[in-house]
């Protein structure tokens, strides 16, 4: 039987100019995330749609949690298969289309994670493990567009 968890952040809108929005332009489009006991995370709206482009926005986020979840997972799956993990970086890219009445969606995303292995590490088991993660990824389970992985691995020199 499943067992339900609950997830809760508060979103905080931080762009009012003083007018609220009275003009489409007279606001900025930033907002804080606020994570019982965590601390705040300044976002901002994807910069094509007017936002901070120094600030996370939705769509990194989401980029973010999915390639996150992936490695978490990842890490669990090697460990319990006896892979030796040392060092996990990833470099996802998702590709996105914005439609002429402004709504868009992710088309795909593609993880890229560079991982670094023990010496006598099995590969292809290594690499095997990336494609079992979307069973159990929460994230990945969630989203409605294809994860695609492209692992790339680096023997710890002894």
């Amino acid at each position: 039987m499943a067992k339900e968890h609950e997830y809760r952040c508060r979103i905080d809108w931080t762009g009012n100019r003083g007018d609220g929005t009275r003009t489409y332009r007279g606001y900025d489009r930033t907002w804080n995330v606020a994570t019982p006991g965590k601390p705040i995370i300044p976002c901002s709206n994807d910069p094509i749609l007017g936002g901070d482009p120094g600030l996370p926005n939705p769509e990194d986020l989401l980029l973010a949690s999915l390639s996150a979840c992936h490695m978490l997972w990842y890490l669990h799956l090697a460990s319990n298969a006896k892979i030796v993990v040392h060092g996990y970086t990833d470099d996802p890219l998702a590709v996105g289309e914005v439609h002429p009445d402004g709504s868009g969606q992710f088309l795909r995303a593609t993880l890229r994670p560079k991982v670094v292995v023990a010496p006598g590490t099995d590969v292809v088991t290594a690499e095997a493990l990336h494609h079992e993660v979307h069973r159990y990824c929460f994230i990945a389970r969630s989203v409605n567009f294809p994860v695609a992985y492209a692992p790339t691995f680096e023997i710890l020199e002894a």
